[in-house]
């Protein structure tokens, strides 16, 4: 299973962008799905997460601007990005806490990263 990320670019401040994640198969079980952001120098972050029953958990950066979604029967996770800020420029990765088959353990799943850059 590969996650696989889409939908990153250069924005202007204010504008919006929608990023996406399907796993490229389906998983034997998927729970959390989140996305994370990186910029250099600095450790990566959670920006967003959603459960597989729909609880979401923000960044306080992020809170009233950005919105996670996902859709289960896709194993697509969503995010929805509004009033952008040059401060959201980042590598963004998705994330996937799943078991891939019966045979393999719960580990957490990365998506490639898809660069997001917010011009002033």
């Amino acid at each position: 299973v590969q996650l696989q990320a889409s939908g990153g670019g250069l924005v202007q401040t204010g504008g919006s962008l929608r990023l996406s994640c399907a796993a490229s198969a389906r998983p034997f079980v998927i729970n959390d799905m989140g996305w994370y952001r990186q910029v250099p120098g600095k450790q990566r972050e959670l920006v967003a997460s959603i459960t597989y029953g729909g609880s979401t958990n923000y960044a306080d950066s992020v809170k009233g601007r950005f919105t996670i979604s996902r859709d289960n029967a896709k194993n697509t996770v969503y995010l929805q990005m509004n009033s952008l800020k040059p401060e959201d420029t980042a590598v963004y990765y998705c994330n996937a806490k799943l078991r891939a088959t019966v045979v393999h353990p719960m580990n957490d799943y990365w998506g490639q990263g898809t660069q997001v850059t917010v011009s002033s």
